[in-house]
């Protein structure tokens, strides 16, 4: 995994000190601008940064406003005494709203979140695909990969992503499972749950809370979708 680029901006000396110090115990995050107003910021950060590390309340150009200049920048992480931002903060993209004071432990599920969230981002950005005939074609980097559509056991949704997963492999593509599921290619499979849809073919058993697949894999059942499965027995 790529080191994550950073920037703290906090007027508070002892807040910046903090997040600073938490930082470094993550190997793949690295510190690139520790700034104790927004304007400094603005003045040095570039396209590099993937994560924001930004207090709300501040002189002159306070977080909210920073975090809409740079909006840009993958991940935002308000680190705040002002709970009551938390909705406004939530409209840009923020990924992580804690309240001060900071503690390592809040901090580490924190970090445990961006790696997650920038790791798929990652390898979404990697994946182009195109459907024709029996097969997906999934672009990674400079190649062609072939996954054939009766391979694939089911659909995990990841937000803006959707996971194709094979008895093999995961791989990852750059569309939300309901655009998926409107593709004809698609039309084998069946959404059994919010963030799932399975190939009808590949079910074993159905029970009140889950689906088991070939090879015993278990897919939960969505409330709103099991009359959708009442249909398909």
């Amino acid at each position: 995994m790529n080191n994550f680029k950073c920037i703290i901006v906090d007027d508070d000396e002892i807040d910046r000190l903090t997040v600073l110090s938490y930082v470094k115990k993550f190997k793949n995050f690295e510190i690139v601008g520790v700034y104790d107003c927004a304007q400094k910021a603005l003045d040095h950060v570039d396209d590099s940064v993937s994560v924001l590390f930004l207090d709300i309340d501040m002189p002159g150009i306070n977080g909210i406003e920073l975090r809409k200049k740079l909006s840009t920048i993958p991940v935002c992480i308000f680190i705040t005494s002002h709970p009551e931002h938390a909705v406004e903060s939530f409209e840009l993209d923020t990924l992580d709203f804690i309240i001060k004071p900071l503690k390592l432990d809040r901090f580490t599920q924190t970090i445990n979140r961006i790696e997650e969230f920038l790791e798929v981002r990652h390898k979404a950005s990697l994946f182009e695909s195109s459907i024709g005939g029996d097969v997906v074609y999934i672009k990674d980097g400079h190649e062609q990969i072939k996954v054939k559509l009766h391979d694939i056991l089911y659909l995990e949704a990841l937000k803006d992503y959707t996971l194709l997963v094979t008895p093999q492999k995961r791989h990852c593509v750059l569309s939300n499972i309901g655009s998926l599921l409107k593709e004809h290619h698609f039309q084998s499979f069946i959404r059994v749950h919010r963030s799932y849809a399975v190939q009808k073919q590949f079910i074993e058993k159905i029970s009140t809370q889950e689906i088991i697949l070939r090879n015993n894999f278990p897919i939960p059942i969505g409330r709103s979708y099991k009359n959708d499965l009442k249909q398909l027995l």
